[in-house]
């Protein structure tokens, strides 16, 4: 009994064909290529490789079973495990081949004739997606026809910002209030995904990472590229004459920046501007020589203090033999700015015992009330967050100044 062998799919023979005919030429030398054969190659090199992406999408978008046969998870599991491509790709691909077989059919048959690339469809699937559901479908085709024209002339970057625009094009009558809303909806994200990290790396130097706005990173751009610019040769070049980097250039932008901020346009950081709080020794700074100190407990050279020391946002405090803070403080009721400086010199957390909180935050708090009497100076100043001044002036509880300078409170019995 003869059995019938299963015919070879018009698919696999085509992948079959295109693999057998590569093997014919792997020991071809494009060197002796004329140079408009190698130009024409390398075209149809490139719409060659949309269509096979596009096969190999439509081959994805219907191969469940193939995933279910081996319990993997989904196709993306099942390739990532078989073929050894980066999972991220994979799964970015399986999204893409469900896309293209439920719902952009013009974007698959662009690529199928070669006129829009993978990044490009990717480009534009993200585009559609993002279009208000309620559009009118007539307006959602005539967005995708537009797009898929568009991938002849433009690269994945230029069609990202037509995308975003394209209501502009098609239905401009609706393209402003659906602008505003997105734009309302991007702001709104941006929001919630900002932040900012720095990590000390323990050789001097400390690592920023920070996800913000665009509108924010625009303008930090603008401001970093006026102290980065090649004009500038302070900011470009290092000390032996060699031309820097642009990250390079930007790091050394964003120290100039913070240097020459003005604390007087800052916002009130503690009962006072942002300003930097630099210690040293008089005989040091004297000599030259020796180590200085930064408010949060960072030691810096003698050298780099007097370089800080001529910024205006740099605030210099010389200490005597005893290490001792002069009383900055006036005859008034409230503490000075320079009396609260003086104080983030004494502590630079909360006084109270065992109180972390950053003496940024806290406040300065007569130890004898001064209806009672008592002198606005250092030696009757204590720093306290907010939540143990309100215990200072709690009669439920008494304070008293231990002998290594911090505060116990005691609920009184």
């Amino acid at each position: 009994m003869t059995t019938l062998q299963q015919p070879q799919h018009p698919v696999l023979e085509a992948v079959v064909a295109i693999t057998d005919a590569l093997d014919g030429v792997r020991d071809a030398n494009p060197s002796f290529m004329a140079t408009d054969q190698k130009a024409t190659t390398l075209v149809e090199i490139a719409r060659a490789k949309a269509q096979l992406a596009e096969l190999e999408l439509r081959v994805i978008a219907t191969a469940d079973d193939v995933a279910a046969e081996s319990a993997a998870r989904d196709m993306a599991a099942w390739l990532h495990h078989h073929t050894h491509q980066r999972p991220e790709t994979l799964r970015a691909d399986l999204r893409l081949a469900t896309a293209l077989d439920r719902t952009y059919g013009l974007v698959a048959t662009a690529m199928r004739r070669g006129d829009c690339n993978p990044a490009q469809a990717h480009v534009i699937v993200n585009a559609l997606d993002e279009l208000p559901g309620d559009l009118d479908p007539e307006i959602r085709i005539k967005a995708e026809e537009t797009l898929v024209a568009y991938a002849t002339e433009f690269d994945p970057a230029q069609l990202r910002r037509l995308g975003r625009r394209i209501l502009d094009v098609i239905a401009p009558e609706i393209a402003e209030a659906e602008e505003a809303r997105r734009l309302t909806a991007e702001e709104t994200h941006a929001r919630k995904k900002t932040r900012l990290s720095m990590r000390r790396l323990g050789d001097g130097t400390t690592r920023i990472s920070a996800v913000v706005p665009d509108a924010c990173a625009d303008r930090l751009a603008t401001t970093l590229e006026a102290f980065a610019s090649p004009r500038r040769d302070d900011g470009a070049r290092t000390d032996t004459g060699e031309f820097l980097p642009y990250d390079r250039r930007l790091g050394r932008a964003l120290c100039q920046l913070l240097e020459t901020l003005d604390p007087a346009r800052l916002p009130i950081h503690g009962g006072d501007a942002s300003t930097v709080i630099v210690t040293i020794d008089l005989d040091q700074l004297r000599k030259e020589a020796g180590i200085a100190q930064t408010i949060d407990g960072t030691p810096i050279t003698a050298a780099e203090a007097r370089r800080l020391a001529c910024t205006a946002n740099i605030l210099p405090a010389i200490l005597g033999s005893d290490s001792e803070v002069l009383d900055l403080g006036r005859k008034q009721r409230l503490f000075t700015a320079a009396q609260r400086r003086a104080l983030l010199l004494r502590s630079a957390t909360c006084e109270a015992e065992g109180c972390d909180i950053p003496g940024t935050w806290a406040e300065a708090h007569h130890w004898i009330e001064w209806a009672q009497g008592g002198a606005t100076d250092l030696d009757n100043a204590a720093l306290l967050c907010s939540h143990h001044h309100h215990r200072a002036h709690d009669p439920a509880f008494t304070h008293e100044r231990l002998p290594d300078g911090q505060v116990r409170f005691t609920r009184r019995t």
